[in-house]
């Protein structure tokens, strides 16, 4: 079972069903979706990302959290480490690749930062590596990444688009 994590302002804590819904609009829309894939997606696609995030910690013992706000207990977003067998030239390849999604409503604030930190807290001493991939135009995840401690290792390609592999 996922552990609940804890920030100042957010609280991580494991997907439960009735979050799908949340999930499915979020990677709907094309402003998250611009640098990610480049596409909102279906709410079958939705679905499937949705279902990995419970696989990956029954498999693997590492995976996503939904990130919601302590004020509020809203559905800010999610964050967390996946193995997705890209099929990616990457000297990055089997490391756990950290990710992390916000709705817009909630860009600007912080949280993304905030977030990733939290969740790298728990991924010390488990991972001696890990590793993220961002579109070189999502400057604001770059800056998160740097933020957190990550350092650029090298450009490729990946499903045809740019893509700059960041490890820490």
């Amino acid at each position: 079972m996922p552990p609940t994590l804890e920030s100042p302002r957010l609280i991580l804590r494991p997907h439960r069903p009735d979050d799908f819904p949340a999930s499915a609009t979020l990677w709907a829309d094309p402003i998250v979706t611009r640098h990610i894939g480049g596409r909102p997606l279906s709410e079958e696609e939705a679905w499937t990302k949705f279902l990995r995030y419970f696989g990956h910690w029954t498999c693997l013992g590492f995976g996503y959290w939904v990130v919601e706000e302590r004020s509020s207990g809203a559905f800010v977003g999610e964050v967390g480490f996946a193995d997705y067998k890209r099929n990616l030239e990457s000297s990055a390849k089997g490391l756990p690749e950290m990710g992390w999604v916000l709705s817009p409503a909630f860009h600007g604030k912080g949280y993304a930062t905030e977030a990733v930190s939290t969740a790298l807290d728990w991924a010390n001493g488990r991972f001696p590596r890990v590793s993220c991939i961002i579109h070189p135009e999502n400057t604001a995840s770059t800056r998160v990444a740097q933020k957190c401690g990550f350092v650029e290792l090298e450009r490729t390609l990946y499903n045809g688009r740019e893509t700059i592999v960041f490890t820490r």
